[in-house]
C-alpha cells in the first residue's frame, strides 16, 4: 500500500488489518466510536444490562452464567462486575495457553480465591498444540490461533454441557478498537465474527492438508460446537462494554487497589497490565504482528490513551518510537518449547515480513519502513520533547516482573501460590 492515511486523533492507519474507515473530518470509526462513551446514558445502558441478565438468575445454587477469563486482561474486572455487581453466580473458564508467566499464574489464582468461585481450565495435549503452532507460524505468520480458538470456543462447549445458556464476555474488539459497530448495536458473540476476525479465516478443520502431519485427533478440540446444540441451549454470548463505560486502565487501577491485581514490565510497551500472563502474546507475538502490518501492541494501547485524553499525539509517537522496535525477549523459550532452531525462526520472520513496511538492502540485512516512518518525522530532539508527563508515567509502574524473581520458563500447568 502507497497511500497511507492516518487518523487526525489516534495513530492509526487506512491499513488496519480489521479495516477501520475514515470520514470526512479525518477521523478514523474507532474514534467516532469512541465518543459515543462521552454522549450514552450509561444509567440507562446499565438498566438494559440488570434486565438482560436477570432473565438467567437461577436462584437455585446453579451457575447463572459462564465467564471466560485468562490471567492478564479485564478479567478482574469482569468478575468484579458480574459477580459484585450483578449479583450473579457465575462459572469461569479458560483456555491454558502453554506460555504461562509466574504473575500469570498468581493472578489466575487470586482470581479464585478473591471471588470465591469455581473455575474450569481446559489443557489440551500439548503435542497437538505445538503441531498447530508449527503450523500456524509458517502459515499465518501467527503463534496465537490455538490460544484464540480454545479461549473462545471452551466456554461454549461448557455451556453446552451444563445447559448455561449465558456468556459473558469483556470489551468487543470490533467496537473498542475500531469502531466496526456501534455500542448501540449490542452486538453478540458470532461464530462468524470469530471465524473472520479472531481466527484469521480458518477454523479448526481449515488447518487440515495432506503435507504438515495435523490430524483429526490434533485438531477436533478447536472445533466451534453445533448450531444445533447452540439453539438447543439458547446460547448467546453478551459484551459488557456495550454496557458499562470501558476504560481500560481505570479499571485496572481500581483491580490493583481492590483485589490485589499484580503488574509487571513487558519490553515492547508501557503497558503493564495486559497480556502480562503470557511470555509471548507481547513478544514474539506482536514482533510477527510489526512484521507483517507495520506495527505493533504498543500503537494499539497508545491509540487508546489518546481517546481517553491522557496523552497527545504527539506523546504517543514518542512511545511508539520507543517501543516498537525492541528486541524480542523471550526467544530462546519458545525455541525450545516448540522444537525449533534460530535460524529456522529467521527465516519465517523473513518470510512473513510485509515490503510494504521492510525493506532489505543488497541482502544486508532488513530495514524498518512501517507506519511510523510514515509521519513525516524522524527529528529525535522533536519526539524526546514529546514524552508524556510523570502522572502518566505514574500509571504504568510496574510492581512486578513477569518472572516474579524467577527463572524465565512456561508454566505448563500452574496451579497458583499460596
Amino acid at each position: 500500500m502507497s497511500n497511507f492515511k492516518f487518523c487526525k486523533r489516534c495513530l492509526y492507519s487506512n491499513n488496519h488489518p480489521l479495516n477501520l474507515t475514515f470520514d470526512d473530518q479525518g477521523l478514523c470509526s474507532g474514534c467516532r466510536v469512541h465518543d459515543e462513551k462521552n454522549t450514552l446514558d450509561w444509567s440507562l445502558r446499565w438498566n438494559k444490562l440488570e434486565s438482560l441478565v436477570s432473565e438467567y438468575r437461577t436462584n437455585d445454587g446453579n451457575y447463572d452464567c459462564i465467564v471466560p477469563v485468562t490471567a492478564g486482561q479485564d478479567s478482574y474486572y469482569i468478575m468484579h462486575i458480574v459477580k459484585n455487581k450483578l449479583g450473579m453466580k457465575p462459572l469461569m473458564v479458560t483456555y491454558n495457553k502453554y506460555f504461562n508467566t509466574p504473575v500469570g499464574i498468581h493472578n489466575l489464582a487470586n482470581l479464585r480465591m478473591k471471588f470465591n468461585s469455581d473455575l474450569l481450565i481446559k489443557n489440551v495435549n500439548p503435542i497437538s498444540v505445538k503441531k498447530i503452532i508449527k503450523k500456524t507460524l509458517l502459515d499465518f505468520g501467527n503463534i496465537y490461533w490455538a490460544n484464540i480458538a480454545g479461549q473462545s470456543v471452551f466456554p461454549v462447549e461448557i455451556a453446552i454441557k451444563y445447559k448455561i445458556p449465558l456468556i459473558i464476555w469483556g470489551a468487543h474488539q470490533g467496537v473498542e478498537q475500531v469502531g466496526m459497530f456501534s455500542h448501540e448495536n449490542e452486538v453478540e458473540m458470532t461464530r462468524r465474527y470469530r471465524k473472520t476476525h479472531d481466527l484469521f479465516g480458518y477454523e479448526a478443520d481449515d488447518l487440515l492438508t495432506t503435507f504438515d502431519g495435523l490430524d483429526e485427533s490434533d485438531i477436533w478440540q478447536y472445533r466451534y460446537p453445533d448450531n444445533q446444540d447452540i439453539r438447543k441451549v439458547g446460547i448467546r454470548g453478551i459484551y459488557l462494554s456495550n454496557y458499562v463505560c470501558w476504560d481500560p486502565l481505570s479499571q485496572h487501577m481500581k483491580m490493583v487497589r481492590e483485589y490485589k491485581y499484580k503488574t509487571a514490565n513487558l519490553n515492547r510497551t508501557f503497558d503493564i497490565y495486559d497480556y502480562i500472563d503470557c511470555y509471548n502474546y507481547a513478544d514474539i507475538h506482536d514482533f510477527l504482528k510489526l512484521c507483517k502490518h507495520g506495527y505493533s501492541k504498543v500503537t494499539d494501547h497508545v491509540c487508546r490513551e489518546i481517546r481517553h485524553n491522557r496523552i497527545t499525539r504527539e506523546n504517543g509517537k514518542f512511545l511508539i518510537k520507543k517501543y516498537e522496535l525492541n528486541p524480542i525477549s523471550y526467544q530462546k523459550q519458545f525455541l525450545d518449547y516448540i522444537g525449533m532452531t534460530e535460524r529456522g525462526l529467521n527465516f519465517i520472520l523473513d518470510y512473513h515480513r510485509n515490503t510494504d513496511y521492510w525493506t532489505n538492502p543488497e541482502h544486508n540485512g532488513w530495514e524498518f519502513s512501517g507506519l511510523s516512518s510514515k509521519w513525516g518525522t524522524n527529528d529525535t530532539k522533536q519526539l524526546a520533547s514529546s514524552a508524556p508527563d510523570q502522572k502518566f508515567g505514574k500509571n504504568f509502574q510496574a510492581s512486578h516482573a513477569v518472572n516474579l524473581g524467577q527463572n524465565d520458563s512456561y508454566i505448563i500447568i500452574g496451579k497458583g501460590f499460596p
